[in-house]
């Protein structure tokens, strides 16, 4: 679903419940200040006892080359996320979703994991945890496979934690090469009222 920006004041608060309806913001690009909605017919998820870490990647994490820091510094990965790179065209992140998303950082509701290779941001994703649903928004890398780990590292934070959903919008064939699913609109909003009810902590994981 698509539909014309909203004639009502964009706030976190309309942000939280658009998700918990099953439907997100995105925008035309950087520089386009509107935002739309949308509510896939298909919505990609990774079943958070169904993601795949390849040998390549389990060789990585073993190697304990990175460190993942979490919630450090958001500023750094959305506007990472937001940028555009040798993996992407365009970007769908404007200063409108920056702005918003910094704001529902501050009220526990966003949440980063981060790569870095000594002191450098070289991966990284951010996303939004209700209740047990964590709906991933965006991620990058500029080492191989940063951002395989920052999702790594996210999957094991959500199931210490108890969360029952990973949502990731859409499907990649980065994405699939990892587990991802493709499930209809209707088992989704199944799934995630499901996960809605669920009490659980991203902080969990020390």
């Amino acid at each position: 679903m698509r539909n014309d920006p909203f004639d009502i004041e964009l706030t976190p608060e309309l942000i939280l419940r658009a998700y918990q309806a099953g439907i997100f913001p995105m925008s035309e690009g950087a520089d386009d200040p509107d935002i739309f909605w949308v509510s896939p017919q298909k919505r990609g998820i990774i079943p958070l006892d169904g993601f795949r870490v390849s040998k390549s990647l389990a060789k990585t994490l073993r190697r304990h080359r990175f460190d993942i820091r979490v919630d450090h510094d958001f500023e750094a990965t959305i506007e990472a996320c937001a940028s555009e790179g040798a993996d992407r065209d365009n970007t769908w992140i404007n200063r409108t979703i920056i702005d918003l998303y910094g704001q529902l950082f501050e009220q526990g509701y966003c949440h980063t994991v981060e790569v870095y290779e000594g002191s450098e941001l070289v991966g990284g994703l951010y996303g939004l945890a209700i209740g047990g649903a964590f709906f991933g928004e965006s991620m990058f890398h500029r080492r191989t496979d940063a951002s395989k780990i920052a999702l790594a590292h996210l999957v094991d934070r959500l199931n210490a934690g108890g969360f029952k959903l990973l949502d990731t919008q859409f499907i990649t064939p980065h994405l699939a090469s990892m587990g991802a699913i493709e499930i209809s609109r209707a088992h989704y909003e199944a799934r995630l009222g499901e996960a809605l009810k669920a009490a659980a902590d991203f902080n969990r994981l020390a």
